[in-house]
């Protein structure tokens, strides 16, 4: 790859274009928010304006309701040679685009597997899709050239290239991001009207089961629309295991010992399916989920302290595998729990005690 456009210079098309610069790709940027396209460019992100000559790959980096139109008027206009996209949906793209008369053998969708709550191509960086998966849901059309662009896109972004069917890639993105951004906003919804007294108190646990609903709104309608059958699916089987839960607990709480007893049961069982659920989620480098011990240290919050934290860590050769931080709530400092093996715990707590460290037992 010598040559490539990027259509779309929010946070994934900009990133995009920060990437392939770095790796010395000639970069052309297109928006019709002809400021975005300025701001990316002026990030090194390339430069604007469509290539005079097809280019060797175009990103369609737009929204999935669009991308079918566009891919048509690209390859009419002639654009570049292959495409892809990065819509988080892909049996709509794939229709639509047959619908509008694509040539579908010089196409591959694609949904690379990161991004953060903060959106346009301020928010960009060159390493977003480090070490991320990247899906491609070729086609049975999609071409050998296709492909080994599209191949080539995913190496020199950082990512992992995974190769789903359409159907499938849409109903395991409605189960592991979709709905569950859903449910994030559902849950932080609670919080709008509650008393400011209740919010005060709010640590790791509400914070880090929100975070996702801070992403822009307009940018998730798109995405819910696109994928709604599939993210209805799942969020079906979330009300009823919902409606169970809130039998339980009305179960539990009623004066009749038998449904109490089965109540209790069937929260048990729920809480089990959650750990189980749970460790199945990938660990580092994409081996299976490992289970950390806490090491609670109270920090101030000054500048340097975390590195601080850190540094002492490793100096007695522990390394840090995750890290959650709580600030406390009207003073000036904060709750760290560093997760390390379960072997070497004691040994961390005791040597950052032993160097003057607030550890909590």
């Amino acid at each position: 790859m010598r040559s490539a456009l990027v259509v779309g210079t929010g946070l994934i098309g900009t990133s995009i274009a920060l990437a392939l610069t770095r790796r010395g790709i000639d970069v052309h940027l297109s928006d019709t928010d002809e400021g975005a396209a300025r701001t990316a460019a002026s990030l090194g992100a390339g430069h604007t304006g469509r290539p005079a000559q097809p280019v060797d790959l175009c990103i369609l980096a737009v929204p999935p309701a669009r991308i079918g139109a566009m891919l048509a008027q690209a390859q009419r206009e002639e654009w570049s040679r292959v495409y892809t996209d990065v819509g988080s949906v892909k049996a709509l793209v794939h229709t639509s685009a047959e619908d509008a008369g694509a040539d579908l053998s010089r196409f591959i969708g694609g949904h690379p597997l990161a991004g953060r709550e903060r959106s346009g191509p301020l928010a960009a960086r060159w390493d977003l899709f480090e070490g991320r998966p990247w899906v491609l849901t070729p086609g049975a059309t999609t071409s050998r050239d296709a492909l080994n662009q599209a191949l080539e896109l995913v190496s020199l972004c950082g990512a992992v290239p995974v190769v789903m069917d359409t159907d499938e890639h849409d109903h395991a993105v409605a189960l592991i991001s979709h709905a569950p951004h859903l449910v994030a906003a559902l849950m932080a919804a609670r919080l709008e009207g509650a008393r400011e007294e209740s919010v005060r108190i709010s640590g790791t646990g509400i914070r880090d089961l929100t975070r996702i609903a801070g992403g822009a709104p307009e940018l998730w309608e798109d995405i819910l629309a696109a994928n709604a059958p599939a993210i209805a699916e799942v969020l079906a089987a979330y009300a009823t295991d919902l409606t169970a839960a809130v039998d339980a607990l009305r179960a539990v709480a009623g004066p009749d010992a038998e449904a109490a007893k089965r109540g209790a049961a069937n929260l048990a069982d729920l809480l089990r399916r959650g750990n189980a659920g749970q460790a199945r989620i990938p660990g580092k480098h994409g081996t299976a989920s490992a289970s950390y011990t806490a090491v609670p240290v109270l920090i101030s919050d000054r500048p340097g302290e975390l590195a601080r934290l850190f540094a002492a860590a490793g100096s007695v050769g522990v390394n840090i595998e995750d890290v959650r931080i709580d600030h406390s709530p009207g003073r000036e400092a904060g709750l760290v729990e560093l997760l390390v093996d379960p072997t070497v715990s004691d040994r961390l707590a005791a040597d950052l005690a032993a160097s003057g460290w607030t550890v909590q037992s």
